[in-house]
């Protein structure tokens, strides 16, 4: 093994001695640079796969923490230490997403201060402490706080995650990966309905145990992804708005050993881009990221907007009230509903997985606004089943698996889109910015509307709800085809100029 890497180092080092053109301006105000374009050119390789890995569980342990949370809630009401109310349930889950609201906000703003790197790590030591200590609780006010701080650290990883693997994974593959990733959610979610029906299973465990050592597979997942994430290095492309150019450029030529060495395709060669970088003492926050939306890019800020918006509400006000639908029609009990959430889980996990790959062949446009419609369309239908009372409790989760595996693409898209859409040195806040404001105007109002129309037990009211998201999925499909922006192949910064590569006004 030790010779074949050498080797491969060896081979690889007159190629990237010829192809290390960063270099210095004569007023050394300018530094210009071919990274971006040797990252895109990789073929995939283990490091690529490893990626994946250490930072695609991210979602994973989001699916997780959710579906545990809604599954255990009848196990903390019953729970001798805890005898949580319905209002206190409800609170504990509000916490999670302002948690997770908050830590978007502040570790995707830390993220481009700070690095990929360091934050990737820090917001996975946060969930870790908190979701751990949750199984530790002992009443409702410390509950609650560890709700908030593991909200916290998922949403933190949304935007430092996000952007980190953007910037590492080559072009022509991002589409797919992206949507891949942020679709294993539902792995986790399939892993969190398991794992509740196993033990809260009566008599398993004592009545106080099984909810905490449900709370503890997030924590122990999450030790080894520590591991893994280690072995990643800073994101090139962020040392490189820093002037860090050494250390990118030794990054960047160890992946290019790597890939070599491991790839089953050869490495392409270097398209003949540059581009020039201005490093300066400023951090781009705030500021910039309101010049990009409003002043820069406003097209994309509004596209952005849309698509996280409607598939905010149209996954929240489902998602959430899956549950409520099935006691309230279908008589399903509460230790019975992870049993209906698997296979809603996988249709939602294989959308992305199979059908990711037209997102970089047939592209981006054309792909997001045929699966918003497709998920308009055929939860259409659903309702108008629903509302006729022809279907079953298995018939509806059917219909439902099949509605989202569309959706779940979308959904995917729609983070995908805001993180090619704006510049590199604030690309962690905009994903955090609009990720806050897709949970705010969908997130929240959808489950409470849907759980307002479920309380009156009226099928009509609930059919007109579903035909609300649907008409907002269609609309989102009608802005996509119109104003999307065809990103599949295309470097990142050939789709937003880095704001460094301007040169600082004097």
């Amino acid at each position: 093994m030790h010779r074949s890497i050498g080797t491969a180092i060896r081979t690889i080092e007159p190629r990237t001695a010829s192809m290390q053109s960063s270099t210095q301006t004569a007023s050394g105000t300018a530094i210009t640079t071919d990274i971006p374009w040797r990252l895109d050119r990789l073929p995939w390789s283990r490091f690529h796969t490893l990626v994946v890995v250490a930072l695609g569980i991210t979602w994973i342990l989001d699916g997780l923490e959710v579906t545990l949370a809604g599954s255990v809630s009848g196990a903390l009401k019953e729970s001798p230490a805890l005898a949580f109310t319905d209002m206190q349930v409800g609170i504990s889950a509000s916490a999670y997403v302002l948690g997770a609201v908050s830590g978007s906000l502040v570790f995707g703003w830390l993220a481009d201060r700070l690095g990929r790197k360091k934050l990737f790590t820090i917001t996975l030591l946060v969930y870790l402490a908190a979701t751990a200590a949750t199984a530790f609780s002992n009443n409702f006010m410390f509950f609650l706080l560890c709700r908030f701080f593991t909200g916290a650290g998922i949403g933190g990883e949304y935007s430092a995650i996000n952007s980190a693997i953007q910037e590492l994974i080559p072009a022509r593959y991002r589409g797919h990966t992206d949507l891949v990733i942020n679709g294993s959610f539902w792995v986790g979610a399939a892993l969190g309905a398991l794992g509740a029906i196993v033990l809260l299973q009566p008599g398993l465990l004592p009545p106080d145990m099984g909810w905490r050592v449900a709370f503890g597979i997030g924590a122990v997942l999450g030790l080894g992804v520590l591991l893994l994430r280690s072995m990643l290095p800073e994101s090139p492309r962020w040392l490189m708005t820093r002037g860090r150019i050494a250390e990118a450029e030794a990054i960047v030529a160890s992946i290019e050993a790597r890939a070599l060495a491991h790839a089953h395709e050869p490495m392409a060669d270097v398209p003949p881009h540059r581009v020039e970088i201005h490093p300066r003492d400023e951090n781009f926050g705030v500021r910039h990221l309101f010049e990009s939306l409003f002043k820069h890019y406003p097209q994309r800020a509004a596209v952005s907007f849309v698509l996280m918006t409607s598939q905010a509400f149209f996954y929240n006000a489902i998602f959430f009230t899956y549950a409520l639908v099935l006691g309230t029609f279908y008589g399903i009990s509460p230790d019975k509903v992870g049993l209906y959430i698997l296979p809603f889980a996988i249709g939602n996990f294989l959308g992305p997985l199979l059908l990711g790959r037209l997102f970089d062949s047939v592209g981006r446009r054309p792909m997001i606004a045929f699966t918003y419609a497709m998920s308009g369309i055929l939860l259409t239908v659903t309702a108008v089943l629903f509302d006729r009372g022809l279907l079953s409790a298995t018939t509806q989760t059917l219909a439902w698996s099949v509605v989202f595996f569309f959706a779940s693409a979308a959904a995917s898209s729609a983070y995908l889109t805001v993180g090619e859409s704006f510049p590199l040195e604030i690309r962690a806040l905009a994903i955090a910015a609009f990720y806050t404001l897709g949970t705010g105007a969908g997130g929240i109002a959808g489950p409470w509307l849907f759980g307002t129309l479920i309380g009156t037990g009226e099928r009509s009211a609930i059919a007109a709800g579903y035909g609300f998201g649907a008409v907002l999925m269609i609309i989102a499909a009608g802005v996509a085809w119109r104003w999307g922006l065809a990103a599949e192949r295309r470097s990142l910064e050939s789709l937003a100029k880095p704001l460094s590569s301007r040169a600082p006004s004097k």
